[in-house]
């Protein structure tokens, strides 16, 4: 199958205001151009003009090759995040966009990638010449622009999203002992904004952008996520409690994305060396970053974040013997063990005295764990059903080893896709990811800056930690979750997410 690689972008002198559009189309094996395009639009916003020039470029690879594999890569990081559905759409004019770029190809051809605005310069000159001809009342001529002419050819650097190479250009940039050619421009080493609020769950809002600047004027850059780790080496090690009541089970599969980054104005053409020099300081500052984290990840203008404290409920009989337990069982209750885990928790918690509220699963063994634990801190419970752990199947109520030696194609096709069910029409872990993905956002929006303890199940906190991390689906089978272990995990308002806690236990010591 033929490959391409699709780069777009768009700005607004206003934004509102003129705008305008590009799309580069080039082949993933070489690294050749095959298409451009460019529209001025009018009026528009800054999410609208990329969303166009998104649509732009995957029409412009259909026409190459309708059978095509395409890789979108674009510093917008709004809609890498939406179109991946990771972030949740409320502006109306974006809605109709995004479903027109969702039927260019089939879903499952198309994967996306957010880049730092330096290795998107291509798509963000042909914008600037778009805009550039509507000032003067004219519509882009391919054979007037010099966008490639200006932009230098980047080599091939492996296929869409090769962990291998982005490791390798990591490991270059902190060896590194060169410094930019003398005055050549240097990236701003400003915080970075708050991302546009449209990216949160909760809100439609579009970012201000200074007038006659296409884009914000902050510059900062990120360091793209690596690929997924060996699926199969991951399956390979799933012992007999693998997503039993012991817990190791899968999620729904991570689209790629990679840190937030603000855009700026593309400026005026710089020389090669310039642009080379400029991307490497980038890259040796972005490598140092990631090797060396600071404090937090949030500016600090960006207020409390909504904190879930996850709080897996304690043994049943069940537990001890590694048997699957979903919500499709027998519902079992706790176990005189499982009572006293919810009592120590309780009281680490109390002495913490940090929880505003308590949220269970429906489950039994969830809504028991949580009346203890809320009883302490003098707390209401309140029942949400997107909580609840996976369905089994037939499976519930069985040992890994029993499924293996009565259902082994089932067990082996559910251990290689998250997309699997379990025999007898269970829940898959694509499925139930889904359904953590839609609680997280309608818990993050009602707790808003507070923090809340929710009472749940191996599977759910896994995905949520998961899905904060950015992490491939068979990340999870390399998570143990013990019974009645706390984890910990921060919403900030620009829609990232911290992990603070994961698997504490001190408590039951």
């Amino acid at each position: 199958m033929r490959e391409f690689i699709v780069e777009a972008d768009g700005g607004s002198r206003g934004n509102p205001g003129p705008a305008g559009y590009g799309s580069v189309v080039s082949d993933a094996a070489t690294g050749e151009t095959l298409a451009e395009a460019a529209e001025y639009i009018g009026v528009a916003t800054n999410n609208v003009a990329e969303y166009r020039g998104l649509v732009a470029g995957l029409r412009a690879a259909h026409e190459l090759d309708p059978d095509a594999a395409v890789h979108v890569r674009m510093d917008s990081k709004l809609v890498v995040e939406q179109m991946t559905g990771r972030w949740k759409i409320k502006h109306p004019a974006m809605k109709p966009l995004a479903a027109e770029a969702a039927r260019v190809f089939p879903p499952e051809r198309v994967t996306y990638e957010w880049i730092p605005r330096e290795r998107n310069k291509h798509a963000d000159r042909l914008a600037n010449e778009a805009m550039d001809a509507g000032k003067r009342g004219e519509q882009w001529s391919a054979s007037a622009s010099r966008a490639a002419l200006d932009t230098p050819r980047p080599e091939p650097a492996g296929p869409p999203a090769d962990a291998a190479a982005g490791a390798a250009r990591v490991r270059a940039a902190l060896a590194s002992t060169s410094t930019p050619t003398p005055g050549s421009p240097r990236p701003s080493t400003a915080a970075p904004a708050a991302g546009p609020a449209d990216a949160t769950p909760t809100s439609g809002a579009e970012p201000a952008t200074a007038p006659d600047s296409p884009r914000p004027a902050d510059d900062t850059t990120g360091a793209p996520a690596t690929g997924p780790a060996d699926a199969d080496a991951g399956a390979a090690r799933v012992s007999g409690e693998t997503a039993a009541e012991s817990g190791d089970a899968a999620g729904a599969p991570a689209a790629g994305a990679g840190a937030a980054g603000a855009e700026a104005d593309a400026g005026p053409a710089r020389s090669s060396a310039d642009v080379t020099a400029a991307a490497a300081d980038a890259d040796v500052r972005a490598a140092r970053t990631v090797a060396t984290p600071g404090v937090g990840w949030a500016p600090p203008d960006m207020g409390a974040p909504a904190t879930f404290v996850l709080l897996r409920h304690g043994e049943t009989p069940l537990t001890p013997q590694k048997r699957f337990s979903g919500s499709g069982g027998s519902d079992p209750s706790l176990s005189d063990i499982g009572r006293e885990q919810a009592a120590r928790v309780a009281e680490f918690l109390a002495r913490r005295g940090t929880v505003q509220a308590v949220v269970s699963s429906p489950l039994a063994r969830t809504r028991e764990t949580a009346r203890i634990v809320a009883a302490r801190l003098g707390l209401e419970v309140a029942v949400e059903d997107g909580l609840r752990e996976t369905d089994f199947g037939a499976w519930e109520g069985l040992t890994f080893g029993e499924v293996r030696e009565r259902h082994p194609d089932d067990l082996n096709a559910w251990l290689s896709s998250p997309d699997a069910e379990p025999t007898g029409g269970g829940e898959s872990f694509a499925a139930t990811a889904d359904r953590i993905a839609a609680t997280r956002d309608k818990l993050t929006a009602a707790y808003a800056g507070r923090t809340v303890l929710l009472v749940t199940h191996v599977t759910p906190i896994k995905t949520f930690v998961r899905l904060a991390l950015g992490a491939p689906p068979e990340a999870l089978f390399r998570m143990e979750l013990s019974a009645a272990s706390l984890s910990a995990v921060a919403y900030y308002a620009d829609g990232n997410a911290s992990v603070r806690l994961f698997n504490e236990t001190s408590h039951l010591r």
